[in-house]
């Protein structure tokens, strides 16, 4: 019996990795349509370069630092030499269970897909080869050390020793609002803060192609479910609850961005529909374990009208956050997060009650705690990498390669034909080729004469 169901819970994060996995590119078609159309390429491969840089550092030295054991004890980083090369995740588990090579899998797509999410705050202005020494100097310097604090648990016999958040604080992340979310906002509005404004803002390139953004967001609403279902790390009915209240949030958020937008500017737009839906699941995402179904609309709700709101402060404050990475990712991530202290329900897979069901403030604290812990540690050393990278070579493209578009000038490739007098030429019928070929040949004979 013990056989069949580690078998089932196998094959389900094996659908969950696959799910995950295809967020990469609805991630690259979301951002890509957003852009304008010099831009398109260069924001599909930032996102892919972070799924490559990071994925390489992940296999030699991220799931050791964030799932080994923790150093002295602390919390604050796992072994880098426990698990180094990944080799050690070849064996069977010797009683049914997960595979360890499965789970590393999963995790490693949760670490790329959080540095991609930063690509958004600095898009159309970044050095393409900056960017990929900062995804991976941030990975191990920032999201692994934090995906420790959140997603590692010490053992049940006590042998392995995990994250402080997870463990000391107990605040509840199921499946990524602070690691993730909130990692992911607050080291956009820093890295946006050094690189400066586009020489557009506050008038930036309207999106380029709403469909494509559309079409994006329907493959991450797609993969999310595998996001977050595949944190319960079973087949059972956590899994179940947590596809349930994911699928709920995300049909409140619609609502409740399309709702803002259409008392402040008069218009319920495709734009605002697709960032409303990925607003309530940046919210959900934490409290997806936590909340009941009625929990989950009001999560959703809210993160998609506040996130409407809170979109619009960039240009309040001044900070060029090209996709609005902050006032989605980092603004959702901390409503997410510190909502689980108020609408948490012991009927919940969690099993922990928030303020609004008995629970008085204990887990408002711990989720509060955890918001700010991450908020603040990431937003120093995102600032203090970039900084140092300014310093040697500088992280904002060259004025002209802005002019021009990162496409063509960077990667030598344009995201469409746009005229039909950039098409290449059609090659020539045999009889033409042959007809050029004497061509060519009587020109060589008389140039002999």
């Amino acid at each position: 019996m013990e056989q069949a169901v580690a078998a089932a819970d196998t094959a389900w994060m094996l659908a969950a990795f696959a799910a995950v996995s295809i967020m990469v590119a609805g991630l690259a078609l979301f951002y890509g349509g957003m852009v304008s159309v010099k831009n398109t390429l260069n924001m599909a491969m930032m996102v892919f370069g972070a799924l490559a840089v990071v994925g390489v550092l992940w296999i030699v030295v991220g799931y050791s630092a964030s799932f080994g054991d923790s150093l002295g004890g602390a919390g604050l980083l796992g072994d880098p030499t426990e698990y180094f090369g990944s080799s050690k995740l070849l064996d069977a588990p010797t009683t049914p269970g997960l595979p360890p090579a499965i789970f590393s899998a999963f995790q490693l797509l949760f670490a790329a897909i959080t540095v991609a999410l930063i690509a958004g705050a600095v898009a159309d202005r970044m050095k393409f080869g900056s960017w990929m020494i900062f995804a991976g100097v941030w990975a191990l310097l920032v999201y692994f050390p934090v995906a420790h604090w959140v997603f590692a648990f010490d053992s049940k016999d006590g042998s392995v020793h995990g994250g402080w958040i997870a463990n000391k604080l107990k605040a509840i992340d199921f499946a990524g609002g602070t690691a993730v979310h909130i990692n992911a906002g607050v080291a956009g509005l820093a890295l946006a803060l050094i690189l400066g404004k586009r020489k557009s803002f506050p008038n930036p390139p309207r999106p380029h192609n709403l469909p494509l953004t559309m079409l994006g967001a329907g493959i991450l609403f797609f993969g999310w479910f595998g996001f977050n279902g595949g944190s319960a790390l079973s087949a059972g009915n956590s899994a179940s609850v947590v596809v349930l209240n994911t699928i709920a949030a995300s049909c409140a958020g619609m609502c409740g961005w399309l709702a803002v937008e259409k008392a402040k500017a008069g218009h319920a737009t495709s734009l605002g529909a697709a960032s409303g839906l990925i607003a309530a699941l940046v919210g959900i995402t934490p409290a997806c374990g936590a909340v009941t179904p009625i929990g989950a609309l009001i999560v959703g709700g809210l993160c998609g009208a506040v996130c409407c709101l809170a979109v619009s402060l960039k240009y309040r404050f001044g900070f060029d956050d090209s996709l609005d990475v902050v006032g989605i990712h980092l603004v959702g991530g901390i409503l997410g997060t510190v909502l689980i202290g108020f609408l948490a329900s012991g009927a919940a897979p969690n099993a922990v009650s928030g303020l609004f069901y008995g629970g008085g403030v204990d887990q408002l604290w711990r989720q509060s705690v955890a918001a700010l812990a991450v908020l603040v540690y990431t937003f120093v050393m995102t600032m203090i990498i970039a900084k140092v990278m300014q310093l040697f070579g500088g992280i904002r493209a060259d004025e002209d390669h802005e002019d021009t578009g990162l496409d063509l000038a960077v990667h030598g490739e344009t995201a469409y034909v746009l005229d039909h007098s950039e098409m290449p030429a059609a090659k020539p019928e045999p009889e033409d080729a042959v007809a050029a070929a004497e061509a060519i040949t009587t020109q060589a004979a008389v140039g002999v004469e």
